[in-house]
């Protein structure tokens, strides 16, 4: 239970806003309205709080796990499952579907004119603060870390597929040390996880690993790449075969990056989507799927299950099981 002196946040004050019905209010003014009690307001809480960061279920979406997220120091948010965000004046054109100026008219109006904004001496204060929470990568080495190794065993990736692909990144959040499992983008940006944390450092891109010239397979994150790449040394003898004869791969680490990069992904032949199984996941190939016939919709490869990583772990614990029984251990 999240009791009201557990998590810092950023004290409201009340203004009164003349509801008139013609009568909108400023951009300016809407973009200090307070996102979490806005949130609140609509019948939305959020499931975690980590310091600033409030993490709900979409409520532009459905899904099952939170991955909507409000920093309430910066005031603003960011849907991981989209990869879009933004202020209030943002999620309320998507969530209301509606113009700025219906969305100001509104807002003006809800509440009898109550409306809860951030003090407005908070924005030099926040300013200071963001260059503060910004991670810095401080160094890049081969995965030791047993809490690493054991975090990447409990996502069934072995530690020879890890160690091709990602790397220990250690850096700065906050100004405090973390490690975490890295996984690097074109630009030098680093996708990072941990047992506790999911980041990434600026800046953001895809990864796109070049093989075959024309057969593409595509991924959302990488931890469905490396699943994928695990089933391949399963099917094959020698580990060093497993650099031969694959599909090239872009890693899109952001969904946002896919309509983005379309030129470059249709410059192959065959492309496979191994999207999620969420409504991002299915809107993105159900859209590529009317682009063009090279699109191939390869998730059904893991139908029950959210992403290629899940239906891999459950794999993983089938046969674990089915070894002990054969061994007379159940």
């Amino acid at each position: 239970m999240v009791g009201a002196n557990t998590f810092p946040s950023i004290p409201p004050i009340n203004l009164k806003i003349k509801a008139v019905k013609s009568e909108a209010i400023t951009c300016e003014e809407a973009r200090q309205i307070d996102l979490v009690d806005y949130l609140a307001k609509l019948g939305h809480y959020p499931t975690k709080i980590r310091r600033f960061d409030y993490w709900y279920l979409s409520p532009l979406r459905d899904e099952k796990n939170s991955s909507f997220k409000v920093n309430r120091n910066m005031n603003l948010w960011f849907d991981h499952g989209t990869g879009t965000g933004g202020n209030l004046i943002d999620f309320g054109k998507l969530y209301y579907e509606c113009t700025v100026r219906e969305l100001l008219i509104k807002l003006a109006g809800e509440e009898n004119g109550t409306l809860s904004f951030h003090h407005q001496s908070d924005r030099k204060e926040k300013e200071s603060q963001t260059n503060e929470r910004k991670i810095k990568i401080t160094d890049s080495r081969e995965i030791r870390d047993p809490h690493l190794r054991k975090y990447l065993g409990g996502r069934n990736i072995p530690s020879i597929i890890a160690s091709r692909f990602c790397s220990e990144i250690e850096f700065e959040l906050n100004g405090k040390k973390h490690l975490a499992i890295g996984f690097k983008n074109d630009r030098g940006g680093y996708e990072l996880r941990n047992e506790h944390f999911k980041g990434g450092s600026s800046p953001k891109s895809i990864t796109w690993i070049k093989n075959d010239p024309e057969r593409l397979s595509i991924f959302e994150g990488f931890f469905d790449f490396l699943s994928f790449q695990t089933v391949l040394i399963s099917e094959r003898e020698l580990v060093h075969e497993l650099t031969k004869n694959q599909d090239s791969y872009i890693i899109l680490n952001s969904l946002a990056f896919f309509e983005k990069r379309r030129e470059i992904i249709e410059q192959h032949q065959r492309i496979n989507l191994f999207f999620d199984h969420d409504e991002a996941g299915l809107s993105a190939t159900k859209k590529a799927l009317k682009w063009s016939d090279k699109y191939i919709d390869e998730s059904h490869r893991y139908t029950g299950f959210k992403d290629l990583n899940e239906f891999h772990i459950h794999s993983r614990q089938i046969d674990l099981k089915e070894n002990r029984c054969y061994h007379g251990r159940l």
